[in-house]
């Protein structure tokens, strides 16, 4: 995302490209209560292998891997290599359905009219019990239990003594092999004229430790297997601190930002919070997602020495609070202070997630002292003034303005239905920080309200492309324009600061910190109060 610093007109086209898609802000659902927080302890427990899996590919109906080097496939379920290649052969996994005949002892326990063993069903599922029904010409039979095929006598006559205690069965009935056909899911593997079936989840590894996922090269391993949706998922599963020179790169580029210090608090921040999130996303078979929705990572391509530098020399380093992992949220400019977590998110307030403000020196003015006093966003950035973040962000102070059409489309869009003109829109609470808590929207078919940093996405600007696009955060001044004739609401215009939700790192401000000398466990003590540094592995 754009976060350009004084000297961005001199970059070329790729290197602009490349920071239009770095330093994302974060999308977290929030941070929860800092018990909830890994401990040292916990990470034994969690039976840590110092590798960490990221959905590179979410979703697909079609995954591709492949390698510059050999490379063997294998069943992740029994281990069976299925297929082996040499470099440059492509692999390509899709789902196929299949069957399985599973045989299993039932408790037979009665055979009567659809409605009856609707009726017992009912009453048995309501004590617990596994129900099967069989459909034959004379009646429909009810099955209760679901035992292996070998399972003792012992054992299932417990069981059926248990049923007929409490009235579900009669002393007549009897234990019963049921077969039941059943769809599974297999892995269909083709690479060239080789084809191969796979039951459990495919491997893929490579003999110079790199594979490629879809169309980015990636260190370690890859994966494919099924999401919940019903899809495919490709994985890569790679050593935590191979992971980390993908991200820290894509988080914060160090070909526009090359302040050593500033990465390495980026790579502690980006380290902490993957071993947090361990097993976020364990429905879809991985943890995290290569997106703002988690972190931002570029796999292999994006490395680059200088990153990879402040990567190795935190090696393991992470922040905790009272012996655990802090919630290292980061965003990209906070606008000249950070927010408490509480007023950001719905969450309990967290001791190191406080607002600070993002410069050296004291200073009595409120932010929003100085957007009101200096409503001019395009000269409010070249002046050294103490301030960490404002000589590297183009958004350290920024305006839009909506018309009256567009302010219209924008709450109508939140709304859900046509709000006709605004009339107003009122901030009614803000944070300490200055960030708006809550907001109402007067419109001519009602009054809609909304709070916190969804205020972000209810209160869209509209950008060059024509497109609603989410506000650039909530530390913003927002008035009517009127129309000087008429006297009418003409549209809006709001001044503020900052990108993104504003807890915890700020990203610009940590290179700002860090051209002014500062190191990098000082830079994340600044943004996380009260924190550690310890050596997690």
């Amino acid at each position: 995302m754009n976060r350009l610093p004084n000297h961005w007109r001199m970059l070329s086209a790729a290197a602009l490209t490349l920071v239009l898609g770095a330093c994302a802000d974060r999308d977290p659902t929030g941070p929860s209560a800092d018990a909830g927080a890994p401990s040292f302890n916990e990470v034994s427990a969690q039976a840590f292998n110092g590798n960490i899996r990221i959905g590179v590919v979410p979703t697909a109906t079609t995954v591709t891997l492949g390698s510059a080097a050999g490379w063997t496939i294998t069943d992740k379920g029994n281990g069976a290599t299925l297929l082996s290649g040499v470099g440059g052969v492509q692999a390509t996994v899709t789902l196929q359905a299949g069957s399985v005949s599973v045989t299993r002892y039932r408790l037979q326990v009665m055979c009567g009219t659809a409605a009856a063993v609707n009726a017992k069903k009912a009453q048995a599922e309501a004590l617990g019990h596994a129900t099967m029904t069989e459909v034959i010409p004379a009646c429909t039979r009810l099955y209760l239990g679901d035992f292996a095929s070998n399972a003792a006598f012992g054992v299932r006559n417990t069981y059926r003594n248990q049923v007929i205690a409490q009235g579900l069965a009669a002393s007549d009935a009897f234990w019963k092999l049921v077969t039941t056909t059943t769809g599974i899911t297999q892995y269909k593997v083709t690479a060239g004229s080789q084809t191969a079936l796979s039951n459990g989840a495919v491997g893929f590894t490579s003999s110079d430790g790199l594979v490629t996922i879809g169309t980015a090269r990636y260190r370690g391993v890859a994966e494919v297997r099924r999401n919940s949706a019903g899809t495919l998922a490709g994985i890569n599963e790679v050593h935590i601190e191979d992971y980390l020179y993908g991200v820290v790169p894509r988080e914060l580029p160090p070909t526009v930002w090359p302040e050593l210090e500033a990465l390495k608090a980026q790579a502690v921040a980006a380290r902490t919070y993957a071993l947090s999130g361990l097993g976020k996303r364990a429905a879809d078979g991985y943890d995290l997602l290569p997106t703002t929705s988690d972190q931002v990572y570029g796999g292999y391509n994006a490395e680059h020495p200088l990153s990879t530098q402040a990567v190795d020399e935190t090696r393991a380093v992470v922040a905790t609070h009272e012996g655990k992992l802090i919630a290292a949220l980061f965003s990209s400019t906070s606008g000249g202070v950070t927010a408490n977590n509480e007023d950001v998110y719905n969450s309990a307030p967290i001791a190191y997630l406080r607002g600070v403000r993002d410069r050296q020196h004291g200073n009595s003015e409120h932010v929003l002292d100085e957007i009101r006093r200096s409503p001019n966003a395009n000269s409010l950035r070249g002046k050294k003034n103490g301030d960490f973040e404002s000589d590297w962000s183009r958004y350290h102070r920024w305006s839009f303005e909506w018309t009256a059409e567009e302010i219209s489309q924008v709450v109508s869009l939140y709304a859900g239905q046509d709000v006709g003109r605004v009339t107003a829109i009122n901030v009614l609470e803000r944070s300490n920080s200055g960030r708006v808590k809550t907001i109402e929207y007067v419109t001519e078919a009602g009054t809609f309200y909304d709070t916190k940093d969804h205020i972000r996405t209810s209160l869209k600007y509209i950008n060059a492309s024509g497109t609603p696009t989410s506000l650039l955060s909530t530390l913003f001044i927002i008035e009517p324009v009127i129309d000087r004739k008429t006297g009418e609401v003409a549209g809006f215009e709001a001044f503020g600061g900052g990108w993104g939700h504003g807890v915890g790192l700020c990203q610009t401000g940590a290179v700002g910190m860090a051209e002014k000398g500062a190191t990098y466990d000082e830079i994340l003590k600044h943004y996380y109060q009260g924190i550690d540094l310890a050596t997690w592995y």
